[in-house]
């Protein structure tokens, strides 16, 4: 028997007991013989059957998609996107029905009712908007649910690279967070994680969510600042993801100046480097001593910081960060500056104390130091070969 008259012969058995609609009746066939239309086939095997019944498995959902494909373009109406991928939620009961028929006649290798769905949809949405189907790498992803007849979209985060100066004291590098959701995104914070705006994260979030739409803002800080610190030269390097944003291409000005901080070189990247960078940073420490500065101490500075600084957390963790330049000048009996370029890291305060740093600089000079005020006057990528 060929093949054609053996899905004919099933496919009357299986009508004869349980009514089909063309398209679940067609998909049970389909790829035994090599055909890309399960409705048109369906269509053939029926023998223009009419009836009011409705289909055994899925309830005539393929012949009315509208309402769904219209959830589709609402929900995307706002995105900027050229590639797509469609996910499906349904009863189910519709699925155990499916796998209850294919396994009575042992039907295997078949597409499920769920993915032809999302096929169909996926067809027909390209159609209405010229998208582009995208299985791996998709920069929305629709997720409709034929239970409650909506529709989520998720964008695929972006990830951008940039700089900035800290040009006013005053305000802490990170953001706090939402009280309400712990920064995780809700309707008290427009769902982006933070409801106060006196940070540098919150200004460059705010800069760029007036950009690229979306969600929350999730960086990584290549080194942190004091609250009272400035960020001065070039400015300190920051990576960025931007969480289902509504745009993908944006024109980003090279420099953005605000009262308080300058963003500069920002632009998106493919993605945020996975290992850690390293860098050092130029920092000019201002200090007030306890007693007066006695200056063949302050001679010593140079020839303690030879060698590596060593740093104990309270976990018990040890770290070594190197110094490669020392620079002083005395100011008054019980003032000085000091400008080190140190591997990226150095605790600055605990390094003034000598809180678990050993060498600190109080202990070097034998005099009580503070730390009044640390600027950083550069920062520089080291790159890794």
């Amino acid at each position: 028997m060929s093949d054609i008259k053996e899905v004919s012969f099933l496919a009357n058995q299986i009508i004869k007991k349980y009514y089909l609609c063309n398209s679940c009746l067609g998909r049970l066939f389909s790829k035994k013989l090599k055909l890309s239309s399960n409705r048109l086939l369906g269509k053939k095997l029926k023998k223009n059957i009419h009836t009011s019944k409705k289909c055994y498995i899925c309830k005539n959902l393929f012949d009315n998609l509208t309402p769904y494909l219209d959830l589709m373009l609402e929900s995307s109406s706002t995105y900027g996107f050229s590639s797509f991928v469609v996910g499906a939620m349904i009863k189910p009961s519709v699925i155990d029905r499916d796998d209850y028929l294919r396994s009575k006649y042992q039907l295997r290798g078949i597409d499920g009712v769920k993915t032809d769905l999302t096929r169909e949809l996926s067809k027909q949405f390209a159609k209405k908007t010229r998208k582009i189907l995208d299985f791996l790498n998709p920069d929305v992803t629709f997720t409709v649910n034929f239970k409650d007849k909506t529709c989520q979209l998720r964008s695929k985060q972006i990830s951008l690279q940039g700089r900035y100066n800290k040009i006013k004291r005053g305000f802490s590098q990170k953001q706090k967070s939402c009280e309400n959701c712990s920064g995780k995104g809700c309707r008290v914070c427009d769902f982006h994680g933070f409801t106060e705006s006196d940070s540098v994260e919150a200004k460059i979030s705010k800069f760029l969510f007036g950009k690229f739409g979306g969600t929350i803002a999730k960086f990584t800080w290549i080194g942190g600042d004091d609250k009272s610190s400035l960020v001065l030269g070039r400015g300190r390097p920051f990576f960025v993801r931007i969480q289902n944003p509504e745009k993908r291409k944006v024109k980003l000005p090279k420099i953005l100046k605000t009262d308080s901080v300058i963003i500069h070189n920002c632009k998106i990247i493919s993605d945020i480097p996975k290992k850690p960078l390293t860098f050092r940073s130029t920092i000019e420490m201002k200090i007030i001593t306890e007693n007066e500065i006695q200056s063949s101490n302050l001679k010593k500075l140079k020839k303690h910081f030879a060698n590596p600084v060593v740093i104990y957390e309270n976990s018990g963790k040890r770290a070594e960060k190197k110094i490669f330049s020392v620079k002083y000048k005395k100011n008054s009996k019980n003032k000085f500056t000091l400008t080190i370029i140190a591997e990226g890291g150095l605790p600055i305060k605990r390094f003034m104390i000598g809180d678990n740093v050993v060498p600190g600089v109080s202990q070097i000079i034998e005099n009580n130091c503070n730390c009044d005020e640390f600027d950083f006057l550069e920062i520089k990528m080291i790159t890794n070969n």
